[in-house]
């Protein structure tokens, strides 16, 4: 049964199941089921655990052998079987699809840690299996639009009240880093009294803003369609001192991708096809990203993009008056879907002599 972070301790004291999958890549809340489940599991009164980290190789008997070996000092144990970003293959498959074959000969309860599961594994063999007796928890990042009422929230478990304004800021300041959110709101506990009110003044004097960006942050804002992001990006990298020429290169690399990907889609391949024919090849990790993108900005789009970009190489190389960092800026935004601060239209008035 399918239970997201938030529900899971409710879930866990309704009734201890014999399995918890735990799978997902955002490392807070990924802790913070975890630890659900430990302390569910001690209140039940397991006090064993045993921990089965897989590795390159893992020999997945020993799963099925942990399993089936009685304790001398309980009746049952927490088992954790921790994947990180390992993939099961066919050997941990049939581990796990025959371990779920004799869940009601034990009272074990076992924790499955994971990376993200898609549709398809979800519809496999073992997690049919497993899903039949127990938990399913997905761990998903929390959404910008969300990330402020969720801070907010989440510093009620150390002691203290965030207004919304501060509750945001907090998030900017962090880029959206819940684990760095977390350390920062557990900072600020030890500073303040419990029950204290924190305003956005005070997220701006206590929390250093210890956002770093580069160009492939500001890259994957673009195809994600995040226009604030991207402008807050783009600032940052002028701040630090990142040379114009390098995020230029950066946005016209991604816009040629795009192109490339259109040209392979109108031939009538998939997507996913048209995503290996890349040089180099775009990763399952990413392809939601150029998904998103393709349905945003048409071919006709994007060689509007890439004429002001040839204009901005004209102004790197200083034969255009062009505003370098604002046309940066004005590029990237409407890669995202935002509206340029400099309208299409001024770009011919831009680069006309002055007088």
């Amino acid at each position: 049964m399918k239970v997201f972070a938030d529900q899971l301790p409710a879930a866990l004291a309704k009734s201890l199941p014999k399995v918890v999958i735990v799978a997902g890549d955002e490392p807070l809340q990924h802790r913070d089921a975890c630890d659900a489940v430990r302390a569910a599991a001690r209140q039940a009164g397991i006090e064993e655990r045993e921990v089965l980290d897989v590795e390159p190789n893992f020999a997945w008997g020993r799963l099925l052998e942990v399993a089936s070996n009685l304790s001398l000092f309980a009746t049952n144990k927490l088992l954790e079987l921790r994947l990180g970003q390992h993939k099961l293959g066919q050997e941990g498959s049939k581990a796990l699809a025959e371990y779920a074959q004799h869940l009601g000969n034990n009272d074990d309860l076992l924790l499955i840690s994971m990376g993200k599961l898609d549709a398809k594994q979800q519809k496999s063999a073992w997690f049919k299996a497993l899903d039949k007796h127990g938990l399913f928890v997905p761990v998903w990042p929390i959404d910008v639009s969300r990330l402020g009422y969720w801070l907010r929230d989440r510093a009620s478990l150390h002691g203290l009240q965030i207004d919304l304004d501060a509750a945001r800021l907090l998030g900017e300041r962090t880029e959206g880093n819940l684990l760095a959110a977390d350390q920062a709101m557990q900072k600020l506990s030890l500073i303040h009294p419990q029950g204290t009110r924190l305003n956005a003044e005070s997220i701006a004097q206590g929390v250093e803003d210890s956002t770093r960006f580069d160009v492939f942050t500001l890259a994957d804002a673009c195809l994600k369609g995040e226009p604030s992001r991207v402008s807050r990006i783009i600032h940052g990298l002028q701040g630090e001192g990142v040379e114009a020429p390098i995020v230029l290169w950066a946005l016209t690399r991604e816009m040629r991708t795009l192109l490339s990907l259109h040209q392979h889609l109108d031939q009538g391949q998939s997507f996913e096809h048209a995503c290996k024919a890349q040089k180099p090849m775009i990763f399952d990790k990413r392809r939601p990203n150029y998904q998103k993108a393709i349905a945003r900005l048409p071919m006709k789009r994007l060689h509007k993009l890439l004429l002001m970009a040839q204009r901005l190489d004209l102004a790197v190389k200083g034969a255009s008056p062009v505003p370098l960092w604002p046309g940066l800026h004005d590029l990237a935004f409407t890669m995202a879907g935002g509206r340029g601060l400099l309208a299409e239209s001024a770009w011919t008035y831009r680069v006309a002599p002055s007088f």
